[in-house]
Parts: C-alpha cells; sequence; structure tokens
C-alpha cells in the first residue's frame, strides 16, 4: 500500500521560512520524479518543484530562487525548503509521485496524471 505522510506545515509571517517533509513507503522511491505540488482555494493546482531520481530539479516560475526541493532516497523521504514567503504561497502542500518510472519530470509538474499523492499539510503565510 502506497503511502505518503507530510509534515513542516503552519502559519508563519511574510519573509518568513518553513520545511516540509514527506516520507513515502509502500513502493520503490528512489526510481520515480518526485514533486511538492499546492492548492488554494479557488485557485488551480500548481506545480511547485519536481526532483528527478537523479536530482535535476524543476520549479514553477513563481517559487524559483525562494524554493528547494530535495531528497534522500535511502529514506524515502522528499523535502522543500521554502525561504522569503509570501501571502500568495498560503496553499495546501502535497507530495505525488510520478506515475510512471520514465514519465517527464518537469512535464509532470506542469500537469501530469497524479494517482499516488498525500493528504497535504497547510501552509499559512499572514501580511
Amino acid at each position: 500500500q502506497v503511502q505518503f505522510v507530510e509534515s513542516g506545515g503552519g502559519s508563519v509571517q511574510a519573509g518568513g521560512s518553513l520545511r516540509l517533509s514527506c516520507t513515502a513507503s509502500g513502493y520503490t522511491f528512489s526510481v520515480y520524479c518526485m514533486g511538492w505540488f499546492r492548492q488554494a482555494p479557488e485557485k488551480e493546482r500548481e506545480g511547485v518543484a519536481a526532483i528527478a531520481p537523479d536530482g535535476t530539479t524543476s520549479y514553477a516560475d513563481s517559487v524559483k530562487g525562494r524554493f528547494t526541493i530535495s531528497r534522500d532516497n535511502a529514506k524515502n523521504s522528499l523535502f522543500l525548503q521554502m525561504n522569503s514567503l509570501k501571502p500568495e504561497d498560503t496553499a495546501l502542500y502535497y507530495c505525488a509521485a510520478a506515475p510512471t518510472p520514465w514519465t517527464n519530470c518537469p512535464t509532470w509538474r506542469r500537469g501530469g496524471t497524479q494517482n499516488r499523492r498525500g493528504q497535504g499539510t497547510q501552509v499559512t503565510v499572514s501580511s
């Protein structure tokens, strides 16, 4: 059974930082592209960042230079370091795995199939 457990969300003031974590189980984590996505009320889902098995990263323009995605394959863990947070970063953040080991990671981040994802952790940024 595939499971994802996210943590690290919370409430911060603009300019602050948070570090999200996602621990996966039930599949071979190391061979799949992994991503962080966010969903805010009345907004479309956004692929925030993705990281391929080889460590290659992809980011949404809205977070480039502020967010950093990383992974620890030995611990089946995915991370998102978020700095210089803005009120518009407020959303439910969740991690997801690409559907296949050969899925193109940047393309998937921008709008691919998500059939394996976590419940999410809320991030709220106040001005």
